[in-house]
């Protein structure tokens, strides 16, 4: 029920790394007793969320005798044309991936529910997205996992990030809203996705986990050296340019601002990351 990825194991996947699974996993089992079924993986990007979701479905059959399984907020993207379309008819930064707006929630929502419901030998399909070539992939390609299951992990880099603050800037942070979205519609039109499918979905999470980074700089770290490992799934293709990731970081960077100001003192569990990607702490809050 794991990803079917070929990527190398990352560097800092270590006997302490190993340790903070098992630490958060049996706080999940906890939370399990208790009646969680969806367990929300937030963080910004190339944080290691679907890394760690891939570890603790592993230490949450070995250890707790518990089938879990990944959903990731980045399958539930709309395909190319629907994208498309959506920047013809509301904005044109729709046409790129990653903001509220550019998702599926209902089929989150019903995915969710099929898995949960999911009988013993059951197949379900789950979307998969395919980052290199910027599309959904084919029906036929989609990945599938056998029912029952106990507890789905849904990842993804803006769960359970709400509207905006009232202190927060109304004012463009940074170049590509200055330049693009002076007036405001596309910044404003996903303060409206927020208010209503995205926050149905995320209210259909029973408990949060928030990856901490010490500084939204390292954002383009991280997010480039995942980047070269997405253009490795597929044959001819190249990773964004330095250039191009800087623009795309933008798109991102008004909502991981907030994560890290709202995030914190509202998930179940905080995970402090170091510089390195290494786990420094982990605060279970309930």
């Amino acid at each position: 029920m794991k990803p079917d990825t070929a990527q190398s194991v990352p560097r800092y996947i270590t006997p302490s790394y190993q340790t903070a699974v098992q630490t958060l996993s049996a706080a999940i089992a906890g939370w399990h007793q208790a009646g969680a079924t969806v367990i929300g993986i937030s963080g910004a990007q190339g944080t290691g969320k679907s890394t760690l979701s891939t570890h603790l479905i592993d230490a949450l059959a070995e250890r707790h005798g518990l089938r879990a399984c990944m959903l990731s907020l980045d399958d539930l993207y709309l395909p190319h044309a629907a994208r498309v379309g959506l920047a013809r008819r509301v904005h044109p930064l729709f046409v790129t991936r990653g903001v509220p707006g550019t998702h599926d929630p209902s089929m989150g929502l019903a995915v969710i529910q099929t898995l949960l419901g999911a009988q013993p030998s059951t197949e379900v399909a789950l979307p998969r997205f395919i980052k290199a070539i910027d599309d959904r992939a084919p029906l036929a390609d989609w990945h599938r996992v056998l029912g029952p299951i106990d507890l789905v992990l849904f990842e993804g880099w803006c769960l359970g990030v709400g509207t905006a603050d009232c202190d927060e800037p109304g004012e463009p942070i940074n170049p590509l809203e200055a330049s693009e979205d002076a007036d405001s519609i596309w910044r404003d039109h996903i303060e409206a996705e927020l208010a209503g499918p995205y926050r149905e979905l995320f209210e259909r999470i029973d408990r949060l986990v928030f990856l901490q980074i010490p500084a939204f700089a390292l954002v383009k770290q991280w997010r480039g050296e995942q980047e070269q490992a997405n253009a490795r799934e597929v044959e001819g293709a190249r990773p964004m340019s330095e250039a191009e990731l800087d623009r795309f970081i933008q798109h991102y960077e008004r909502l991981t601002q907030r994560a890290l100001a709202q995030l914190p003192d509202q998930c179940d569990a905080l995970v402090s990351l170091a510089p390195d990607h290494h786990i420094e702490q982990i605060d279970i809050r309930s």
